[in-house]
């Protein structure tokens, strides 16, 4: 079981410490709903320090990206980012990952910690004929994830850059509490705003000690990965494993504005005859109609009891106090106002297909 730079101040702070990705993880602190109401109206910080981190580099680096990846990494310009998704040969996807441009020929691949290796693995077998210079520093950086309405406030005065000023998905590499060279980007996985942060490892412990002298007067507070899990899901932002898989298009997966047929990338022609003919299931959000919780696994049910999909993931959401989730359903049953039910033990509990996101602020 690894552990991140963090995990000693976590166990310090009492936080509930569970196996994650091949981890030590804190999962929660206070409990999910009082640190997902943090994060909603607030300021928390997740240590989510267990990601993949790979440099691409070189003249070759543009190349190497655009054949592994469906979006169109040549819009980059140096200081954005943008997320994107790694197809597999065989219709599925490898991973969902973030591209940043940090400099002309040098990008950085922000990837899920489960995925690591396999990703690894993936791009590496087509740089054989690309040759770009290829680097994994995921063992040696830490992120912080500082989310939530309060964060710019909470943070300004840790940097000297203007915080208001980085858009979201674009970032700047800048001196940040104390530490040269930390990538302060708008980006984040819970739909309140904020940043991640990018330092090494040694320079992690006062990164995490100034941001929260830094935040005391905004109430900021640690948050754990099971608020992490309701706060994406609320968005209805994918989660790797659950969502989004080795069998799951990104057609399906209703990712198709990150897909890009403008390039030739790894399975390109196989998905943009799938776009030509229509997708046969469709991941789709709905909400319970009557009290239940939905959890990944449960079987998508008609009227009568017929199985006609699976949920991927299912919470009781803490912003609206009902239960939410997604699923894959045959696209003729994915139109938004739809009835479908939700098989909760022996209860078929009727839920209506809805637009994402869940919670609008």
């Amino acid at each position: 079981m690894k552990s991140t730079a963090l995990t000693k101040i976590h166990e310090s702070l009492g936080a509930k410490m569970v196996p994650f990705a091949g981890y030590n993880m804190p999962v929660s602190y206070e409990g999910v709903n009082i640190e997902h109401e943090t994060v909603r109206n607030g300021v928390g910080v997740f240590d989510v320090s267990h990601m993949g981190e790979f440099l691409i580099e070189g003249p070759n680096a543009l190349a190497l990206i655009q054949k592994v990846s469906s979006n169109d990494a040549s819009k980059l310009e140096i200081g954005k980012a943008q997320y994107s998704c790694m197809p597999n040969e065989t219709g599925g996807i490898v991973d969902d990952l973030i591209i940043y441009k940090i400099k002309d020929e040098q990008y950085l691949l922000v990837v899920n910690a489960s995925n690591i290796d396999k990703d690894w693995a993936h791009i590496s077998k087509y740089n054989t004929s690309i040759n770009a210079i290829m680097k994994n520093i995921s063992e040696g950086y830490s992120l912080l994830a500082i989310q939530g309405p309060k964060a710019i406030e909470a943070m300004q005065s840790l940097t000297d850059v203007d915080l208001a000023n980085i858009k979201f998905y674009t970032f700047e590499v800048a001196p940040f509490a104390g530490v040269e060279h930390v990538i302060i980007s708008a980006t984040g996985y819970t739909g309140s705003g904020g940043f991640e942060i990018y330092c090494k490892n040694e320079d992690a412990e006062q990164v995490w000690k100034r941001v929260f002298e830094a935040g005391a007067a905004f109430g900021i507070k640690p948050i754990g990965l099971a608020a992490r899990d309701t706060l994406r899901l609320e968005m209805g932002y994918c989660l790797y494993g659950n969502d989004i898989n080795d069998t799951t298009s990104p057609l399906e997966a209703g990712l198709g504005w990150i897909t890009k047929f403008s390039k030739d990338f790894v399975n390109s022609e196989a998905l943009a005859k799938q776009k030509e003919e229509g997708v046969k299931r469709k991941l789709i959000a709905f909400e319970l109609n009557e009290r239940g919780i939905p959890r990944h696994d449960y079987d998508i049910v008609d009227e009568n009891g017929a199985k006609i999909g699976i949920v991927t993931s299912g919470t009781m959401s803490p912003s609206m106090g009902k239960g939410i989730g997604l699923g894959y359903v045959p696209v003729e049953l994915s139109k938004v106002g739809s009835t479908i039910h939700i098989q909760i033990r022996k209860n078929s509990v009727p839920a209506t297909v809805v637009k994402l996101p869940f919670y609008k602020a």
